[in-house]
């Protein structure tokens, strides 16, 4: 009898597709470890976050359900924000905790939790005092991280439930690569050592999981190599790029060290080992520094972090099991992060009920190199930084939006004037999405913005009883869709 595997999720935050160079023949930076993890496992070459930004897609990858039909339907969430998943939620964690395995996240965040307040402003948080809503109230045994990005105050480690510093002063705001926002800092917090801390965390993690005999789900979301980006002393001017390149380097190293220390203790025959980005690479990089050296993080897309089009949701997806996945499989069938919950629930011979992973289906056959009679996903919808929509189904990819719905050209607002209110793209014959075929193809709109609004209506994607949206459906895109109904 097969033993249950174990799962290490490796999410790295804001890492371009175009920044792996297994998915990427032209990058400018060289990243071995995650080249060999491709090699010795499965890549997607057409994987999504659900969202362009980050604490948007985190929702999705742990509950398997979209991040607009959760409060937030617009922007990410900050240092001090109230837990966004809902109480009561199945995640990837309670799921596999219930089922027997010892969890654990070491990392960034990013999803809420309830600071103890001593007074009524936001930032008046008593740290002597333990949070709530946090990671360990949504299914994980174990805690060590911070609250939100690295560039977000409050600059606090929290361990469990607990911060295991005060801060002591307020460190001014910094700019550029290196931008972090003015805010208070903890005695014991650098920022440069963060990356380190948590990776040191999550090794020690593995090696006292290693030889307990039931298994463990290590979710290990990174603060890199997004702002502030700091690579550290052994990587400074390594990549040929930029200080962007080299804590790209940092990453792929942190993700060798992970695969090194499950083989050290004999894990790495039956560990599902996972490396994902939770959105694209943010052109805070300084895109044309990189462009002069020849390197693109978008690869072949257009748009990056925060954009409708793929170079905001297209990420890098490499997943490596022995035991179940044939080394140097490649997929392009199109998959969404969103579908972590129902792969887990299909491994361990479990049927969702109809309130949880309404947006999840399970990846397992695929993993496993079986044929698909149609593809995975009917449809998989997108989500911008201002929350503007796409959908795709196949080779076609409407957007309900005239622009980027993000940082990019054309921007919501003045960029958009006088542009078709909707985009629509032929993937198969436009991967950059440069020529909008929307009134040639009137029938592909209606049925997408009809397919769309059924999966708005229906509270779910997948196949059981309807279900609501937290908050309702009545924000700017779905309320101009739902009174359409074309």
């Amino acid at each position: 009898m097969k033993q249950t595997p174990n799962l290490v999720y490796i999410l790295a935050d804001d890492m371009g597709y175009g920044d792996v160079s297994c998915l990427n023949p032209q990058s400018k930076i060289h990243t071995p470890r995650l080249d060999q993890l491709a090699a010795e496992g499965m890549v997607f070459r057409d994987a999504h976050a659900s969202s362009a930004v980050c604490t948007p897609s985190r929702y999705s990858l742990l509950t398997g359900r979209y991040n607009w039909r959760s409060w937030l339907k617009e922007g990410v969430t900050f240092g001090y924000a109230g837990p966004l998943i809902e109480p009561g939620r199945m995640t990837v964690a309670s799921l596999l905790k219930e089922h027997g395995y010892h969890t654990g996240c070491f990392g960034k965040w990013h999803l809420g939790w309830h600071w103890p307040r001593k007074g009524p402003e936001e930032s008046e948080v008593d740290f002597t005092k333990p949070i709530a809503g946090g990671p360990t109230a949504l299914g994980f045994d174990e805690f060590f991280g911070i609250s939100a990005s690295l560039d977000m105050p409050p600059y606090v480690y929290i361990e469990n439930e607990q911060p295991t510093a005060v801060p002591d002063r307020i460190i001014p705001a910094s700019a550029g690569k290196t931008l972090w926002r003015e805010g208070p800092i903890a005695p014991d917090f650098k920022h440069a050592d963060v990356l380190p801390t948590l990776t040191q965390k999550a090794l020690d993690f593995i090696e006292r999981q290693a030889g307990q005999g039931n298994p463990f789900f290590l979710y290990f979301p990174l603060p890199a190599p997004h702002t502030p980006i700091l690579p550290g002393p052994a990587f400074q001017g390594k990549s040929g790029a930029n200080e962007y390149g080299d804590f790209c380097l940092q990453v792929d190293d942190v993700v060798g060290q992970i695969a090194a220390a499950l083989q050290r203790h004999g894990l790495a025959e039956n560990t599902i080992l996972i490396f994902a980005s939770d959105n694209g690479c943010s052109p805070i990089v300084d895109l044309e520094e990189l462009a002069g050296c020849g390197h693109h993080p978008s690869y072949v897309f257009r748009g990056y972090k925060a954009d409708i089009y793929e170079g905001g949701h297209r990420v890098p997806l490499l997943v490596r099991w022995p035991q179940e996945i044939a080394a140097g499989r490649i997929s392009d069938e199109t998959v969404c992060l969103v579908d972590l919950l129902a792969t887990c629930a299909d491994i361990l011979g479990i049927h969702l009920p109809d309130n949880a992973g309404e947006d999840s289906i399970s990846n397992l056959n695929l993993w496993r190199g079986q044929k698909l009679d149609t593809s995975l996903r009917e449809a998989t919808i997108h989500h911008s930084i201002d929350g503007s929509f796409s959908i795709r189904r196949g080779n076609w990819k409407l957007e309900m939006c005239p622009g980027s719905g993000g940082w990019s050209e054309p921007r919501p607002g003045k960029d958009c004037e006088g542009l078709p209110p909707i985009q629509l793209y032929d993937l198969s014959a436009d991967i950059g999405e440069r020529r909008n075929v929307y009134d040639e193809h009137p029938e592909v709109v209606a049925e997408l913005q009809a397919l769309l609004t059924r999966y708005v209506e229906n509270g779910r994607s997948t196949p059981g009883a309807p279900q609501g949206n937290t908050g309702g459906t009545e924000w700017k895109q779905l309320w101009w869709l739902l009174q359409k109904r074309i």
